[in-house]
């Protein structure tokens, strides 16, 4: 208690200067939501009135039809098999250009400018929009799903870990330079022991991810459970749709606990 107590009184006490920035700030981000606001032309009266329509589409989910369950399996299995794959093409993708992106593993400044604009390329363009060009560009199905994933988690992937490499104690990497050990060696040796843990930690969470993320990239034509949820919905046939629903979230909650008990063995 004394330690918050001198802490607090080594503070200097906010200046009139101070509170008129404060207050200018949220000024200006309460004018800038009413903009979007408007931009939007977000309605809460039309919300209010929409409900009926909503509740009665509701209505029409239930009871769930479970006979839907029948063919569900295969999709299913597919969903995980392309947030699985998702994430190890991420990871092949990621892992190299971290490296090379990670400020202290002495890349040279164009390859390391190079790497992280191909991560930021990557990750800015949404899984859906890679998956609208793999579906073009190989056909329907789970593969395409997978490469998107792939796509866009490799970037995301691939800046996690090079700020994980940056961030890693630097003792070990001296002390192999210094025996002539070359830069392959320092990486496998002094670095990838060090950041194990976090990378592992990272593609399970984005495995977690995949898994949802596949779910709505069946939707455009990439396979998986998505699939069967969007053809139900335009058939009109709601009860089915709410038996899918019901599978997609036991599927996210078993498979995102699961990934959180191996995360917690793994980073102790």
């Amino acid at each position: 208690m004394s330690r918050v107590t001198d802490y607090a009184a080594v503070q200097p006490a906010p200046t009139l200067a101070d509170r008129a920035k404060f207050l200018a700030f949220l000024l200006i981000a309460a004018a800038f939501l009413g903009w979007s606001a408007n931009a939007l032309e977000l309605s809460p009266g039309e919300l209010i009135h929409s409900m009926p329509v909503i509740g009665r589409y509701l209505a029409r989910m239930f009871p769930p039809d479970w006979s839907a369950l029948q063919g569900l399996w295969d999709p299913t299995v597919d969903t995980i098999c392309i947030a699985l794959w998702g994430t190890v093409i991420a990871s092949i993708i990621g892992l190299p250009l971290g490296i090379l992106a990670a400020k202290n593993m002495n890349s040279p400044a164009v390859v390391r400018l190079t790497s992280l604009t191909i991560l930021n390329v990557l990750r800015s363009i949404s899984e859906l929009i890679w998956a609208i060009f793999f579906v073009a560009a190989v056909g329907l199905g789970p593969f395409p799903g997978a490469l998107a994933l792939g796509v866009n988690f490799g970037g995301i992937l691939g800046r996690l870990y090079a700020e994980a490499i940056e961030n890693v104690d630097q003792k070990p990497l001296e002390a192999l330079r210094a025996t002539g050990a070359n830069h392959l060696q320092t990486i496998m040796f002094a670095v990838l022991p060090q950041v194990l843990p976090q990378i592992v930690s990272y593609n399970l969470y984005w495995f977690e991810v995949g898994v949802r993320s596949a779910t709505v990239l069946g939707m455009i034509g990439a396979g998986g459970i998505g699939f069967e949820l969007v053809t139900t919905i335009r058939l009109y046939d709601f009860r089915q749709t709410s038996a899918i629903l019901i599978v997609i979230l036991l599927l996210v909650t078993v498979i995102d606990r699961v990934s959180a008990i191996l995360r917690r063995a793994i980073v102790k």
